[in-house]
This record gives structure tokens, sequence and C-alpha cells, in this order.
């Protein structure tokens, strides 16, 4: 719930905020601080025994600004009075909400309700008045008007309200009635939307207007445009305006309703000013919009992926299984979700990193091994030519000021028949290229050779690096030399190494041309050296293990203020880092990270003001960057990136050359990591969605609704979409009247021993003879070498089938208080297996032969399957464990042996534990309690994953969930070493960091349901809070650690671990 409000005092509006609790405070925009300040602290208004308002939660505002009034439960208004001037004096601000006072009123369940305008000019003295629309108990619509009797308390004291009831409208309204619009002055007056007719009420001569609709729909909201011109929205989509008209005096005579276009369905409308709307949608894209003539036109879209009703894990790395991701680095694993209602439903997929933008192709090209940027024009500070090393050769591209690009066989004097281990710009308008055999320095202007140089004894350059006047270069790995470049080429020191400090890699940082960073080979040091003489000035161990040699090493400057930040890359995929003093070079604060299981190699990508980020290329290509005084990796939406390198021209400003295995290409790269979110519009619900990796294809149940002359038309269907292009490959419609419920991917038995892969669909349809009557089939695909769809077999059930697994190659099948096991056999479904839950089970989770059955009200069960022993024995299912608990569960997934997690319907999350070590037959069975939290969210679907982690990790990740608002969380189990710090590291947050209206952590994360309310969340940690900890300024961060056991940057590190799993 959110209302803005306006005090005299205050430059800005307030912000009004309710939460699902019961509890409201007020906050406003600091724009100093840039953040929310906290006006009012929060007030709780909850009700143990009252029952939830019949719609949403309301908040008012009378429209002489003196009270506030809240629609929280039935039967109940909530007053908040508004501080007026009063000749009094007083302490209290003027606009500052009083204390709340709750009034009784017989109407129960009020549809919409709406403060009307004041019938007089003094409106300062006539008691406010409010209309309200109410559902009788017969199903009538009727409305009400009540003025508002408010008197004031002494000091200290709470005033007192009641609602007293004034003469109104007796006549019964139409049954869709649904919303009431007050009408300003002069006209005065409420509007009544209904389904079929407006109808409009004068409340000063108690007369009615009352005109159809040209066409049925139902409304869901409004606003307003100025005294005479409202927007309204239809749950299908369709955008009206409606227009008053006003006689002489002011009277309403009449109104028209055109029909303005088609837009996301909308949950809210906001007129911003201009003609400019915002559409806020739950079950689409919100949208902001320009109202033309009997037009509109889409400004802004801004994606929403709300709400998830199913969705599905694609490794973007291995793609070794369809349940897995990897630790290394964010944004790795793909999310596809089956997102929105009707016409907004799609198809997303969601990944967090950092984004790539394709602005061109040059063609596929193989075993790309270097990219250099340069400038070839004298003056220009924008890069045109392109050099692109293979193994032994080099290809030259260049480009014009509107992006055109040649290939050419010679320029500037730059060598084609040789692989090029550095091309780099010099002063003088000069370039510089190294190959394995050569040094050169040519003109640009006229392409001449000016100076160049080669090893001695026709020894191979295996590792370069430039900087302004330098360049290092180690010749057959065991001799490294420093040339002078500001001239011509001259040998400033060589230096002999020996095969045991055989060179592994080497940096010249641009901002300390002095020094150089060389890595070893056999030792696993890295070496911080004097250009001057190669003598060593400091030495830093990386790595003891002989196979984690340092590969690739860069020095620079990624946050402003802060220490230059040294990377090592090792063979093993880790990252080193350290911090490096810039007046004695001295190496502190190492950490280390995984970003893959090969070497990575850094390239520098400018920001400006002498800051950089670092693109590292592997099997998962990362950025590293500076943001919010921390450094951050983020996975880069691109696969199989093998080298890159900076291209700022001027057809392609701030771009990058980015080349794979198989071609080259133009591409911005974002400045740091967002959400990336692709979409396929499907113009249906998708309900349920499945992934094959083998096919490369989802299967996914849709709903299609649509209006056929006024009669709402509903059809399912079944279809294939690939996973790369997001097409449409095959459709199955689906029965009249027959939805579908449940699809899996599944490895089944078909008979013979050999395992097939098929879909399996479960639906559910209501008999026409007997609506109270649910059945269903249960229907098996296979997918043909054309891509299409083959209906295998089908299987007509007494009960509509809410879940689906596999177990030992059989389908599990959750229907109406019955789990069945059938064989898939011969193209044909066999019963062969069942079990009796307590209501309806709605979701299952199978793991080896245990099936975790989650029921409606009655928590989670175990199941176990027991195949035949021996010949004449028949499977069974015998229940092993249970949660003895009213829980109104909504699914369910195995995430560690006898673990499971398990969300309900009113935002909670449960970790339950089978007691397999219990003491009797009894302790065995029951579902132990070991978690819980209130997520505040309804979970529609956990997905389990099982990822590989190292040794030292702070959390395993076992699950993804998907809510109804659109969220997606990481659920992952805390080391057993890590639990009481990471505990107390919260609890100590929680007592630095304020929220906003002050609201305490431990309440707002507290378990609650009907029968059970916590005062704090149970062995439950909010990773949100934790990652707050890097926000903290120094000395509040010292004060959080000073009783953990740790210091600031050991929990830095680890904090920083956490966060770079989302």
């Amino acid at each position: 719930m959110l209302q803005k409000l306006h005090p005299p005092s205050s430059p800005t509006d307030h912000l009004f905020i309710g939460t699902d609790r019961s509890t409201y405070f007020t906050v406003s925009w600091d724009a100093k601080a840039k953040q929310l300040r906290t006006e009012k602290s929060y007030v709780d208004q909850g009700n143990k025994k009252g029952r939830d308002a019949y719609t949403n939660d309301k908040c008012l505002i009378d429209p002489t600004k003196r009270f506030m009034v809240l629609e929280l439960f039935e039967g109940v208004l909530t007053v908040i009075p508004i501080a007026q001037k009063s000749k009094k004096k007083s302490d209290v601000e003027i606009g500052t909400l009083g204390e709340p006072i709750s009034a009784r009123i017989p109407e129960l369940a009020i549809r919409s309700s709406a403060f009307l305008a004041p019938q007089n000019l003094s409106a300062d003295r006539e008691k406010p008045r409010i209309a309200l629309l109410y559902r009788t108990n017969d199903e009538r619509a009727r409305l009400k008007l009540r003025s508002l009797e408010y008197a004031a308390g002494g000091t200290g004291e709470p005033g007192s309200a009641e609602f007293e009831a004034i003469d109104g409208l007796n006549d019964i309204l139409s049954p869709g009635a649904s919303h009431l619009i007050p009408v300003p002055a002069p006209a005065r007056g409420v509007l009544i939307i209904a389904e079929t007719s407006i109808t409009y009420f004068n409340d000063h001569s108690k007369e009615t207007l009352e005109e159809p609709l040209s066409k049925a729909t139902i409304f869901s909201c409004w606003t307003q445009i100025d005294e005479q011109r409202y927007l309204l929205a239809d749950i299908y989509g369709e955008l009206y305006l409606l227009m008053l008209v006003l006689s002489e005096d002011g009277e309403v005579v009449g109104w028209n309703l055109d029909t303005l276009g088609k837009t996301s369905s909308a949950s809210v409308l906001v007129y911003l000013d201009g003609g400019c709307v915002l559409i806020g949608s739950h079950q689409g894209d919100s949208q902001v919009i320009k109202i033309q003539e009997k037009a509109i036109e889409v400004v802004q879209t801004i994606p929403n992926i709300a709400p998830v009703l199913d969705f599905t894990i694609m490794d973007m790395g291995s793609r070794a299984g369809e349940a897995q991701t990897n630790e290394y680095s964010s944004g790795q694993a793909r999310i596809v979700t089956g997102s929105g209602a009707f016409d907004d439903g799609s198809l997303r997929s969601v990944r967090s990193g950092v984004g790539l933008e394709e602005l061109g192709s040059l063609g596929e090209m193989d075993h790309i091994t270097e990219l250099f940027s340069i400038r070839s024009a004298i003056g220009s500070v924008a890069t045109n030519t392109l050099v692109v090393s293979f193994i032994d050769e080099t290809r030259i591209f260049l480009f014009d000021a509107e992006g055109n690009v040649e290939e050419v066989e010679e320029h500037q004097g730059l060598l084609t028949s040789e692989g090029t281990l550095l091309a780099s710009n010099l002063t003088n308008n000069r370039v510089l290229q190294v190959t394995k055999l050569s040094v050169t320095v040519s003109d640009l202007e006229s392409g001449m050779l000016i100076s160049g140089w080669s090893p001695p004894d026709e020894q191979t350059i295996t590792a370069v690096s430039v900087s302004h006047d330098h360049l290092l270069l180690s010749a057959g790995g065991t001799e490294a030399f420093v040339l002078d470049i500001s001239g011509n080429l001259q040998i400033i020191v060589q230096k002999t190494l020996g095969a045991e400090n055989q060179i592994a890699c080497v940096n010249v940082p641009s901002m300390f041309p002095d020094i150089c960073i060389v890595g070893f080979w056999q030792s696993g040091v890295v070496k911080i050296l004097d250009t001057k003489t190669l003598e060593v000035m400091k030495t830093a161990i990386v790595s003891k293990d002989a196979a984690s040699i340092p590969r690739s090493v860069l020095l620079t400057q990624l946050l402003p203020d802060q220490l230059p930040t040294l990377f090592v890359a090792l063979a093993d995929g880790n990252v080193i880092t350290f911090s490096v003093d810039p007046t004695t070079f001295q190496l502190s604060a190492r950490k280390s990270i995984v970003l893959g299981t090969q070497q990575a190699n850094f390239r520098e990508l400018p920001r400006g003001n002498g800051l950089f980020n670092v693109f590292a290329t592997c099997e998962h290509p990362s950025l590293i960057y500076g943001a919010e005084g921390r450094m951050i990796y983020s996975a880069v939406t691109a696969e199989n990136a093998s080298c890159i390198c900076a291209f700022d021209s001027e057809a392609y400003p701030g771009a990058i050359a980015i080349a794979t295995p198989e071609d080259l290409k133009i591409a911005l790269v974002d400045p740091e990591r967002t959400t990336h979110v692709q979409t396929l519009p499907i113009k249906q619900t998708v309900r349920r969605i499945a992934y094959s990796t083998r096919l490369k294809a989802f299967g996914m149940g849709t709903i299609d609704r649509r209006l056929v002359e006024n009669v709402e038309i509903v059809q399912s269907h079944f279809k294939l979409v690939d996973e790369v292009i997001f097409s449409e490959l095959d459709t199955y419609n689906l029965k009249e009247d027959e939805l579908v419920e449940s699809v899996i991917r599944a490895d089944l038995n078909e008979g013979s021993g050999k395992l097939v892969e098929r879909f399996v669909v479960g639906t559910a349809y209501i008999s026409d003879k007997s609506p109270d009557t649910l059945r269903g089939r249960i229907l098996v695909f296979e997918v043909t070498h054309d891509r299409k769809l083959k209906l295998v077999t089908e299987l007509a059930v007494r009960g509509a089938c809410r879940a689906l697994g596999v177990v030992d190659g059989k389908i599990v099948a959750a229907m109406i208080k019955t789990v069945v096991i059938y064989a898939f056999e011969f193209g044909s479904l066999n019963k062969i297996a069942s079990y009796r839950t307590t209501t309806a089970p709605i979701s299952i989770s199978v793991t080896g032969f245990l099936i975790g059955i989650a029921d409606l009200m009655k928590s989670i069960s175990i199941v176990r399957y027991i195949p035949p022993s021996g010949p004449g024995e028949t499977p069974k299912l015998e229940e092993v464990a249970r949660h003895f608990a009213t829980a109104w569960s909504t699914a369910v997934a195995n995430v560690d042996d006898d673990t499971y997690l398990e969300s309900d319907a009113e935002g909670n999350l449960m970790v339950l534990r089978q007691n397999v070590n219990g003491v009797t037959e009894e302790d065995k069975r029951r579902l132990e309690v070991t978690s819980d939290i209130l997520l505040g969210e309804m979970v529609n679907q956990i997905r389990s994953i099982r990822v590989p982690v190292s040794a030292d990790a702070a959390v395993i990740p076992r699950a993804f969930l998907a809510t109804t608002e659109g969220s997606i969380y990481l659920f992952a189990l805390i080391t057993s070493s890590k639990q009481d710090l990471l505990m107390r590291l919260q609890q100590n947050l929680a007592t630095h960091i304020q929220s906003p209206g002050h609201y305490p952590f431990n309440k707002y994360r507290a378990f609650k349901n009907s029968v059970k309310e916590a005062e704090e969340p149970y062995r439950f940690v909010d990773g949100e809070l934790i990652e707050k900890f890097l926000d903290c300024p120094s000395e509040i961060q010292e004060e959080i650690v000073k009783d953990l056991g740790i210091d600031v940057e050991e929990c830095k590190g680890m904090v920083e671990a956490l966060r770079r799993l989302t």
C-alpha cells in the first residue's frame, strides 16, 4: 500500500507505506544523502482477531487533507488524523500524522471506496463523506454513504471516530459493480463502474444516470486526468478514455467512453503529465505510454517477469545437465521462466551479468590468438585499425567513420606473414609490432621501417608487454630484455634467468613504467622487478602447487582513492589479487577467487579518469570492475570468448572487439553487472515448462484466453520451443475445457530396459455433466527427428494431475488425494503402485527412490518407492516420514540427505529434516523443522541444484526459488564451520543497519502463519542483509566484526564471495 502526502513544511512529497503485516511508516527522499529518510517510524495496526479486507488493503485521503483512512480488516476503518493549523499553540508540525483510531462499520465485503468532494465552499468545516461499494449477504451490490464524526482527544489521549450513515443511493446496483470514481467540483458525486454499465450518482440531488456499455468487460483500475477525463483499464489489456459531458451549470448529463488501444494488463494507472501515463502491470511488462488522438504510443517498457509460474535452469557453462550451475562467477546460470498471464504471457530468459550488445560481425574466423587496435590516422584519438593475429599470420581490418570495414594485405609496415604478439601506437606517430621472431617500429605516415630488433641466437619471443617508453620481453623463456622505444630500439638491460626461472608472463604497468611484473613457471611466484636493472624489488608466492603456475599478470587501477590492484591468473582457473603500495610496492590484502577450470587472460578496458575495468577471458568470461568502493567480479553474457581488445573507434565509440573460436565481432560491453531478460512473447499463460539438454528445446504447457462475441474462450496447448532462437517448433492442442497442470522431461524405461527421452504432460478438466468432478489425462510425447511432437500414449485418470516426476524410470503422478506410480511399457501406461495423501498433493520432489510430497493443507510427507524384490512381487509406496503440522504448501524440493525445503502460501520457508537417528520408530518418522523464515512472497516453484564448491566455501547452493512477485532467490546451505559466524554477523548487522521505517529485522523476517508467529527467523540467514556489510562505513564494519573472531578484510572477502553467487 502506497500513498503520497505533502506536508506544508516539506519541499517534497512524503510516501506513506503500508505492509502486509498491517504496519505503516512514512519516508521522504534525502537528496544530499541520496537515500530514503524515515519521517515516522512504523506503527503496528495488526489485529489477530480481524479478518483481512475483502479486497487489497487501501489508503484514502479526504479532499480537505485532514484525514487518512485505512481499510485493513473487514468491518473496520482506521482513521489517522493529519495535523492542521490551529489557533492553539502546539508542538505538532502541520501535516504530521496523528495516532490511528479504529471505527467499526456494518459493511463487510467492501469492493471499492472513495471520499466525496465537499458540497460547500467552506470545506474545512464540512464533515468528510465516504462512499462504500459493498456486497451484501445475498450477493448484491449496494452503495452506502457515511460521514466521519471525529473528536480530538486531550493531551496524551487518543481521539474518537465514528462513521455515521447519511442519505445515499438505495437502489440495488449491477452485480458487476467494482469501482467508485469520485467526481470533483463543480459536478461532484460519484461514478459507479460495472461490467456492463456506468452509473453516475449525484450525492446532492440523489439522482442517478445510468448508461450501458457497448460491450461488457471487467475493469481493473482507473486514474484521473482532470475534472472531466479519466483513464480506465480492463483485465484484457484495453485502455479507455472516459470523458464526462457537463451542462452549462456543471451538472453531469452523460459521458463518452472511447477505446485508446492495447497495453499490458494494468494493475495500476498513474497519470504523469503531458499526456503520459504509467501502466503498472503485475502480469506483464509495465509501460509508459503517451496518449494521442484515439491512439497510444509506447514510450518506455519496463521489464517484469512476474508472476513466475514455473521455471527451468540451463547450464550455460558445461551444459552437463539441466539442473546444474557453477560457482565460478555470477551470471553463468541462465534461468528460463514461464512469466505473465494470458496476453502478457511469455517465456523469459533471465541472466545476471555484464551484457554485450553486438554491433556487427566481421565473419567466420577460426583460431584467433590475439586482437589489437591501433590508430592509423595522424592526430586522431579514435582507433580505426584492428590487428587480428592467428597462429601463423596476421590480418588487418580498416574501419571508416561510417563503420564500413575493409581488409588490407599491407598496412603501415606491419608484418602479416607471422602471428602478432603485440601491436601498439607509440609517440611521434609510430607503430610498434612484436612477433615471435622480431620487434619492429614503423612510421605511421610513410609505413617505412624505422627500427627493428631480433633476439640473439634466433630465440623465440614468448611473452611481451609495453608501456610508454619501455618494452619488456622474454626470449626463449630464460632471458629478459627491456628495450627503449622512445627512439630507435635499444637494449636498456638484459638478464639471463636460467632454466630454473623460466618466464611465464609479464606486465609493464602504464601507471608505474619504472617497474615490471613477472610470473615464473617452476616456482609459482610473481616478482616485481626494476625495469632499469631487472633486479627483484618484491616477491609473492602465489601457489605451492606445481600445476598452479601464473599465466597472466596485470597491475591496474580499478577504484579511485584506493591502492592499485595486481591480478595474477593461475593455470587452474584461480585468480589471486593483491593491493600494491605505489611508493614501496609492498603487496598486501591477498584474495583468491575461482573463475573457471582454465587460465584467465587479462585485458584492460579504460573507463576514464585513469580508471580501468579488467576483462578476463576464460571458459567463463568475466568483467572485473570497481563499484561502491569495492572490486566486483561478474560474468559476461558472451560465450566462448577467447580474446578481446578495446576498440574505441569513431563509428563504434566505447566498443570492444571480441573473438570466439569461430568468429570475430564488434560489441558494446556494459560497464557493470545488470539483469538481462530476453523475452519470447507467447500471448498465452505459460503454466509449466521443462527443458531438454539433448533436444535443445523447451516443452511448455500454455493456457490461451480470448473473447469471442463477449464470451470468454479458454484453450490449453503443449508447445515445443527452440532453445537458441526462442521460436515455436510445434503445438499440440488439448481438448475443450482441459487445462495443463504439469509438464516434465523424463528418461523412461519403455519396457525393454532401454531409457528413452519423452515429455510427459498432466492435465485437468471439468466435466460438463458434473462441474464439481475433476478429471484429467496423462500424455506422453516423443520429439521426432524433424522436431515435431508425436503423441506416444495417453491415459485418462480420475483426478487432476497436479505434479509429475520420475522414479526408477517410471512416472510419478500426483492426483487428487493420491500419488500413483505408472510404468511406461511398450507405449502404454500401467498403474503399479499408489499412496493415499491427506488432502491434495500440490508438488513432489524425487530423489533416488524417495518422493517428497507437499500436501495442500498438511505440510509434507516422505514416501519410499520399493521395487519388486522377486517374481510375483509388486512394487509399492511406503511412507517413511511426515511433518505433523498444518501448512498450506506450495512447493517442495530435496536440498540435502534427508532434508527438504518447503514453501507455504503465506510466504514462509521451512527446512525440514528427517531424524533418521531417532531413538524410537516414531522419532525416525518425524520431520523436524531445522530452520524457518518469512520470505514475504509466495513461492510457486523450487528447483534443486547440485554444484561443486571449493573446500573453503561458506555456503553450498542447493536450490532456486521463483515467486508470484517475479523474484528469483538462491537457497544455500551454510557449511558447519560458518554457521555460527554468519548467524552472529546477521545479528550484529541487524542492530547497526536501519531499515525504512526502522522496522526491526527480526520481526520483518520472523515466521508467521495462521497458527504460529515467531519473534525472529530460526537458523536462517538473509543474504541481502549480509551483503549490506560491504556498504557500511569502515568504523561501523570494525564495530560489527569486533566479537566475530575475524577482521574486516576477512569478512569482506567472505561477503564478496557470497555476493558473487547471485
